[in-house]
């Protein structure tokens, strides 16, 4: 019942953007081709249907049936979820294609374009196969990017009649840091002075997992590329986490901390999909713990996406760490950065309810510009982007969601004000994130 509450409140705050009456903004004011979505993640939100044999059940249909109703009363156009590998492949590329795996998803993409909800598809957001984190050390092996170029080819071949739009990644940035660098992500490795688990190197592993992460990622577009996109129609892009960081002061060694957060954060995996290189920055800091890319591999990554999808949640100021001590057990540590919501005591902006997370709107201008100019005018869609609410307000507080309501406001404000064709940055969609997802979880 909780459960269901919450996903009214969630959608009643949505609703609030999306209708003419309650709402500044009006569909018509955005291009003709403008997606707005929610999004959601397998692992989320799924539940684990095949545990010890079990098989498809009647509420894992009602669950995405439930979902597609709502979404297409909420007035969406399009719906951004991942595949559960493990729902696909079990045991990877020698275990065989799981069948109902298959038409689990075959049920949800029709339903879904039986609404006009646009399928907006991604292959990995942070989970695999339990049995290749142990066989090659989840990111750890070079052995995982022909497991990967497996699974995303039986994923082309499967629903690439009906998907358009793909991402192979979301968010690997932020996921190598969480799972290799400060361990409180699958597989959990680390080591200090960024964090203390029983196995890992956080001066290493985190980079050695991203190099297997972006070539399985060039291994997936240069097979759609060749074999599937002029056939199917579709195109495909990758989706980074991404913060902007604005120097906490205006010393040098701010402005450079600035600089450097952003490297650790965007270039590390947009530069070389794009220039076929790690940002200078990086290779300045990391020497010959940052992998070098081999002549096939600069080949390889030749193909380009057909876009970015950016995951953008907050604005921080960023302080230097070099010249002065800082706890390095944080996000932004490797880069040597710290970074703080409060310049001589006053905030960014009002805070969320996730710490470090701030109502900063013109953050998104700045990074969607920032990407667009750096990376040769790719288009650019909005995946994710969400507000994180306080539980602690009574009911009325909760449901009228002023909170939610305005931040999106904000948000969705800037997303029209770069999508007008008159403008250089090409921003195509805005995807709402920690809506769906958030409101039907149900805790044991």
């Amino acid at each position: 019942m909780a459960a269901a509450t919450g996903m009214v409140m969630l959608l009643a705050a949505a609703l609030a953007i999306l209708a003419p009456p309650a709402r500044a903004l009006d569909r018509g004011e955005f291009p003709s081709g403008f997606l707005f979505g929610a999004a959601t993640s397998a692992y989320q939100v799924e539940g684990a249907y095949l545990e010890d044999g079990k098989g498809l059940n009647n509420w894992d249909v009602f669950t995405h049936t439930h979902y597609v109703d709502l979404m297409h009363n909420l007035g969406v156009n399009s719906y951004r979820f991942s595949i559960s590998w493990a729902r696909i492949l079990p045991r990877g590329r020698l275990g065989g294609i799981n069948s109902a795996g298959i038409a689990f998803y075959d049920r949800l993409i029709d339903a879904l374009l039986q609404k006009g909800i646009e399928p907006f598809v991604t292959l990995h957001h942070f989970d695999l196969p339990y049995e290749l984190e142990t066989s090659y050390g989840s990111w750890l092996g070079a052995g995982i990017r022909e497991e990967f170029d497996y699974y995303a080819d039986v994923c082309f071949q499967a629903f690439g009649d009906r998907v358009k739009f793909w991402t192979t990644f979301n968010e690997p940035n932020l996921f190598t840091k969480f799972a290799y660098m400060l361990g409180v992500y699958s597989p959990k490795r680390c080591s200090p002075p960024f964090g203390n688990c029983n196995s890992g190197n956080s001066q290493q592993e985190p980079y050695v997992a991203a190099h297997n992460i972006i070539m399985s990622h060039a291994a997936a577009v240069d097979n759609y590329k060749k074999n599937y996109q002029a056939k199917q129609g579709g195109s495909i892009g990758i989706v980074i986490s991404m913060k902007f960081y604005e120097p906490l002061t205006n010393t040098m060694e701010d402005i450079l901390a600035a600089q450097q957060a952003l490297a650790f954060e965007i270039h590390w995996f947009l530069d070389p999909i794009f220039f076929g290189e790690y940002p200078k920055e990086m290779r300045e800091m990391l020497s010959s713990d940052l992998p070098e890319f081999t002549p096939a591999e600069k080949r390889l990554l030749q193909n380009k996406v057909d876009f970015i999808g950016v995951n953008h949640y907050t604005a921080i100021y960023t302080k230097d760490c070099i010249s002065s001590p800082c706890d390095l057990n944080t996000y932004e540590g490797n880069a040597l950065v710290f970074a703080t919501g409060e310049r001589d005591g006053v905030q960014i902006r009002e805070p969320t309810a996730l710490c470090g997370f701030y109502d900063v709107p013109e953050g998104m201008e700045q990074i969607l510009r920032y990407v667009n100019q750096r990376y040769e005018n790719a288009p650019v869609y909005v995946t994710e982007n969400g507000y994180s609410q306080y539980n602690n307000n009574n009911m009325e507080d909760m449901i009228n969601d002023v909170g939610r309501v305005n931040y999106l406001q904000g948000f969705s404000h800037v997303s029209l004000q770069l999508s007008g064709e008159e403008q250089r940055c090409v921003v195509t969609s805005y995807g709402v994130s920690w809506t769906t997802s958030s409101g039907v979880s149900v805790s044991p």
